[in-house]
């Protein structure tokens, strides 16, 4: 009697709890846009982890050169001259809990790669940030596109 109690307690858990985290699961896949809207990043699966691309950007033409944007904050020459469209910006990023994945995470904006935090934070929204030893910063981006 006490086995199937415990049981059907169990099951009773387990059922009330399915809808609450279906609702806060999130796929972390998509088309995204940062939280300035100035780029838009495909997060796809790859490799057991996450990767992101950059598929599109606000300013298309770089106005110090009318051409398109280049990597040129990168300190390696040789990456220096590669366009920042199809940029990869996730770096080894694995899953280490529900809706939470760990890695790095390369910032054109200063050349630099930074250990970094992913985390849907809802249906719409994913949190991205970088750590610099302790301190962390981040912004939400924008579910536009599965």
């Amino acid at each position: 009697m006490k086995f199937r109690f415990a049981v059907m307690i169990a099951t009773l858990g387990v059922l009330l709890a399915g809808p609450a985290a279906t609702a806060q699961s999130g796929e972390p896949t998509g088309i995204w846009e940062t939280q300035a809207g100035d780029a838009r990043v495909r997060v796809s699966k790859c490799g057991g982890g996450l990767c992101a691309t950059v598929m599109s950007l606000r300013e298309k033409i770089d106005p110090k050169t009318g051409k398109p944007p280049i990597d040129d904050k990168n300190p390696d020459p040789a990456r220096a001259t590669r366009p920042i469209i199809g940029l990869g910006l996730f770096i080894d990023m694995r899953q280490v809990g529900p809706n939470k994945w760990s890695g790095q995470i390369y910032n054109a904006d200063d050349g630099k790669t930074y250990v970094s935090n992913v985390a849907v934070a809802g249906p719409d929204t994913l949190r991205v940030e970088g750590c610099v030893g302790a301190f962390c910063g981040g912004e939400n981006w924008t579910r536009i596109g599965r």
